[in-house]
């Protein structure tokens, strides 16, 4: 694993996100991105906190929802 792939790996959750709009991906549905490993998209998935460019929520009981944040609504 190396920074550059994680990089690379926060664009594509990021580009997904993208795509879902404000319904977000479940994070088993992020693990699931092709050509990274779990750890890898996990990583990007902190890339992206870190930026402050996600949104945590509940969805149904413990499963949490990732979205974006800014143009992507936040609710």
């Amino acid at each position: 694993m190396t920074t550059e792939k994680i990089g690379q790996a926060a664009g594509a959750i990021w580009k997904r996100l993208h795509e879902k709009g404000t319904s977000g991906l479940f994070i088993t549905e992020v693990k699931k991105i092709p050509g990274f490993g779990t750890d890898e998209l996990l990583a990007g998935v902190g890339w992206l906190a870190r930026e402050g460019k996600l949104c945590f929520k509940d969805a149904i009981g413990k499963r949490i929802v990732l979205s974006l944040v800014g143009e992507e609504i936040c609710v």
